[in-house]
């Protein structure tokens, strides 16, 4: 299971959320997402811990915290959902019609 942790400063480094994360158990992964388009950070990431029990011991500590000027939103990652299963079924191309006999 891993560790959402929202409303994160922009200048916020990886090395700056396992410091944190690491006061309350091992840190095994951390990841923070950036924009496609302007490769900057997302204000959010994700952090695996080695047990649940450091886990939820980071969580009821961090979430509401202040940290780097922002109260931080912590709780447990949701799982991703598949790309099809987000509300509304077949979501391919295909021939989509219009323009109709213009020539």
């Amino acid at each position: 299971m891993s560790i959402y942790v929202g409303n994160l400063s922009y200048q916020v480094t990886p090395g700056d959320i396992t410091s944190v994360f690491a006061e309350y158990g091992t840190v095994k992964r951390v990841h923070l997402p950036t924009d496609r388009e302007t490769s900057r950070p997302r204000g959010f990431g994700f952090v695996e811990m080695s047990t649940d029990a450091e886990e939820d011991a980071a969580i009821a500590a961090l979430d509401g915290a202040e940290w780097m000027g922002r109260n931080l939103k912590v709780n447990k990652a949701k799982p991703r959902e598949d790309q099809d299963n987000r509300g509304g079924g077949n979501r391919g191309g295909g021939n989509r019609g219009g323009g109709g006999g213009r020539y």
